[in-house]
């Protein structure tokens, strides 16, 4: 029998599909620019380094940008932010296509983060919603496994397309499968009123939650640990493994299929076993990035222990994500928008740190410690999280309406 949402009960909604699609673009945005850079510091007139902060914008957007555009849209109809964050998502890419002034490339970077904060708020909510308790973290990880995809087809295509067309082509491109997706939104969300409930004072109350602030203090390091070893994972791979740089694409895209495994699998096991599936993966992440410092002389060694080092660490995010929602109970959207910046705080500390490793005399094998290091303290805020139990009622919603997402009770049970 179909649920309310419109799915069987084996099935998320179809809703659940479409977000996941708007998060495959907006990653794709994300991680597309370092494949770029070269042609886009050439055709805006500055040194590759500098274009460098079209990453680093986007970053910050995302970090500070991402709560601000939560608060600032709790009161507005979900599908209407939702298809207001692809139009003003469109609108930055074609203004970046159309533009010859590093600035104004960088200013629509910044607010292209803004609109992809917004949405990734909002988006996550609506998918534990239509969802329910028993497949919430499920629809967390196919959400995320938009943004793990766009790592294994996104990314390589756009740089692809980008060589041949200049960097450019892959902006236009991403201008107009937004508007599509909007269109899709408009289509399968329904509009719901928001009720008077919904407030600024209910989502900051959200935060008081200590166990909320465990849960995205371990999204923070295991974060942190994978992107501190990806983001210098081609001179591992090229000085130290002897793998061919033209060969380095193929290890990416190993490391794009074992994150997109690891979201499945996170999603497929965190319903049921959370502390079990997040503490097992974070150690095993922890001992793989050990086993690359030695093991990164074997260009084969290397290659499978990159690709376990996406499948262990990619498996605790849609857990920790799910639970966060969880424990924010009746205002979880202030908490989406924080888990997906701490992501990126993450990414920008383990890369920082990994960064000061490679030019001390760890060398090469310096960002796989760090990233060691960041995994094994991840265990410390999950361990304690499972102390205090995640037992307990907790109301997955978006937020009050008077439409389709009714307000449901979740008991998950530490393990």
């Amino acid at each position: 029998m179909p649920s309310a949402t419109g799915a069987a009960p084996d099935k998320l909604p179809f809703v659940v599909w479409v977000l996941a699609a708007g998060t495959f673009l907006m990653g794709t945005t994300e991680f597309v620019i370092a494949g770029l850079l070269p042609e886009m510091a050439a055709d805006l007139n500055v040194s590759v380094s500098h274009a460098g902060l079209l990453i680093t914008a986007f970053a910050v957007g995302m970090i500070i940008g991402g709560p601000t555009m939560a608060m600032a849209t709790l009161r507005l109809p979900q599908r209407h932010t939702l298809i207001g964050a692809l139009a003003v998502f469109a609108l930055g890419h074609a203004i970046a296509a159309l533009s010859t002034s590093f600035t104004v490339v960088l200013t629509a970077r910044v607010v292209t983060a803004l609109a992809t904060g917004a949405f990734w708020a909002v988006g996550f909510v609506i998918a534990t919603t239509t969802a329910g308790p028993a497949r919430s973290t499920r629809a967390v990880g196919v959400m995320m496994g938009g943004l793990t995809l766009a790592n294994v087809i996104g990314v390589p295509i756009g740089s692809f397309v980008g060589h041949y067309t200049g960097w450019r082509g892959p902006f236009w491109a991403l201008a107009v499968l937004a508007a599509l997706a909007a269109a899709f939104v408009g289509r399968f969300i329904p509009c719901t009123e928001q009720r008077a409930e919904v407030s600024v004072r209910a989502e900051v109350r959200a935060l008081r939650q200590g166990r909320l602030w465990l849960a995205l203090g371990a999204a923070v390091l295991i974060m942190g640990g994978v992107l501190a070893t990806y983001t210098y994972i081609t001179p591992l791979l090229t000085d130290r493994a002897g793998i061919p740089a033209g060969a380095v694409p193929l290890v990416l895209i190993a490391f794009g299929i074992g994150a997109l495994g690891g979201t499945a699998i996170g999603g497929r096991l965190g319903d049921h076993r959370p502390m079990v599936t997040t503490i097992t993966a974070s150690a095993a992440t922890s001992l793989i990035l050990l086993a690359l410092i030695p093991a990164s002389n074997s260009p084969m060694a290397a290659v499978i222990l990159v690709f376990g080092m996406a499948l262990a660490g990619f498996t605790v995010n849609p857990v920790v994500t799910s639970l966060a929602v969880r424990f924010a109970g009746d205002a979880p959207t202030l908490t989406s928008a924080l888990t997906t910046s701490g992501y990126n705080t993450g990414i920008a500390a383990g890369s920082l740190a990994a960064g000061h490793a490679l030019d001390s005399s760890l060398g090469l094998t310096g960002p796989a410690l760090v990233g060691a290091v960041f995994a094994a303290l991840t265990l410390l805020p999950l361990i304690a999280l499972a102390l205090r139990g995640t037992t307990g009622p907790s109301r997955i919603v978006a937020h009050h309406t008077t439409d389709t997402y009714e307000p449901q009770t979740a008991t998950t049970s530490a393990h």
